[in-house]
């Protein structure tokens, strides 16, 4: 993402689990580590995906330090996919070693939205969560776990009014019974062509809001 862009290696069940990792500029301490999941590894899914460098640059610019790393199979990452299962003891791994005490962040793009919820739902009980951002939701295709009710207001929902991977209609649906609003980007596709600073700026938004 910059030239301070560290490369990282963490250790998963199946072995190494490629990273990487920026910290916010001026040497000032981080409010806290964030950790960004990408999307299927199966469909070209990679910790270079845009929306999540948008992610992460929202992350830093915020003065969070951001993790992302790629999933099972993925680049120098150890194992093959494993239909989230694996994938979500991959970010496990990931927080415990990148983030194993202070203030975190969840975040994820499609497939890693649906890994990332599983992850909140896992964690909040145990961790400081102090934001999540979910961003094209896989609800269409994967059993999205339900946001624990008391971190409503400190998670973001973002989809693309006309995702044509993931209907919007999908993520609604998911997000009705929990009461949990969503975030729609008018004319908004799942990869958000053209969009990536409206993406940012939502993120970042989020990120500065002041909570209860």
């Amino acid at each position: 993402m910059n030239a301070q862009t560290e490369r990282l290696t963490f250790t998963g069940a199946e072995g190494a689990i490629e990273a990487l990792r920026d910290v916010p500029a001026g040497g000032a301490p981080a409010r806290g580590v964030a950790v960004i999941a990408h999307p299927h590894p199966l469909f070209g899914g990679t910790m270079d995906n845009k929306v999540v460098q948008t992610l992460a640059r929202a992350f830093v610019a915020c003065g969070w330090t951001a993790v992302r790393f790629n999933f099972r199979g993925v680049g120098g990452t150890s194992g093959v996919y494993d239909e989230g299962r694996g994938e979500l003891q991959d970010l496990l791994a990931v927080v415990q070693q990148a983030a194993p005490d202070g203030p975190l962040a969840l975040a994820g793009f499609s497939f890693g939205a649906f890994v990332a919820s599983h992850a909140l739902a896992r964690l909040w009980s145990e961790r400081q969560i102090e934001r999540a951002i979910l961003v094209g939701t896989a609800a269409s295709r994967f059993d999205v776990a339900p946001v624990p009710a008391e971190a409503h207001l400190s998670t973001l929902v973002i989809h693309g009014e006309h995702d044509e991977t993931v209907p919007l209609a999908a993520v609604m649906d998911w997000a009705r019974p929990q009461q949990l609003p969503v975030t729609v980007v008018p004319g908004g596709g799942h990869f958000f062509h053209g969009q990536l600073p409206l993406l940012k700026d939502l993120a970042s938004r989020h990120l500065l809001s002041a909570l209860p």
